[in-house]
């Protein structure tokens, strides 16, 4: 329980956290918060490290003078994210069957109700995917591992891998950069990472409230 109320808390005072991590480990920062994403995006059993809240907050602390460099930060993260995604891919390609079966404390990492969200992004959305589910937690990591059990043809999937880390590295980046020195969202981080999770499972919301209005109509 100690390590998901630290979980918890290092989600919702991410910003924080992450001043303590430039103070301590200085240029290391970039290797932390680098592993951090390419882990979120590239094992399919860690989808709950933080993501979006990451990237606003890295964003936030690169206005800051002397501390990150935006574009380096940016780069940096970019490389995680593409190279974490495509090796979820082949973590699905290869070993998928057996990562669904994988449990920590007694309890299936990846479940079948996960799984089936994802399976309906793909057939909702198709290829697109990819790039829309870098925005929503959960499916952004189970998204490449759907694939490679898919095997979709990899030349396509890096096309998607690489617009939608564009997409959600740089976009949630730079707002976290030009918004997070506004006082009201500097004050209150905690309130917008919560409206960041909120926004970012509103597809997944939407078709589960579909889902259940298509079955009372029938």
């Amino acid at each position: 329980m100690d390590i998901i109320y630290g979980l918890i808390d290092f989600i919702l005072h991410v910003d924080d956290h992450l001043v303590e991590i430039v103070n301590n480990y200085q240029m290391w920062t970039y290797l932390i918060l680098f592993l951090i994403i390419f882990v979120e995006t590239g094992v399919v059993v860690m989808p709950f490290l933080p993501g979006d809240s990451l990237l606003f907050a890295a964003g936030m602390l690169a206005a800051q003078p002397n501390e990150l460099n935006i574009w380096v930060l940016i780069l940096i993260l970019l490389v995680a994210a593409v190279t974490g995604d495509s090796l979820n891919y082949s973590i699905g390609k290869h070993f998928g069957l057996r990562v669904t079966k994988f449990k920590l404390f007694g309890k299936h990492m990846v479940t079948d109700e996960q799984l089936d969200k994802t399976h309906s992004f793909y057939e909702k959305y198709g290829s697109k995917t990819i790039v829309i589910a870098r925005f929503v937690p959960i499916v952004r990591t189970l998204a490449p591992f759907v694939a490679g059990i898919g095997r979709m043809n990899y030349g396509t999937f890096l096309t998607y891998n690489i617009v939608g880390a564009i997409l959600w590295v740089v976009g949630i980046t730079l707002a976290g950069y030009f918004l997070g020195n506004i006082p009201f969202i500097r004050d209150n981080f905690s309130k917008v990472v919560l409206l960041i999770i909120f926004v970012s499972v509103l597809p997944i919301i939407i078709e589960i409230l579909k889902e259940k209005f298509k079955k009372k109509e029938v």
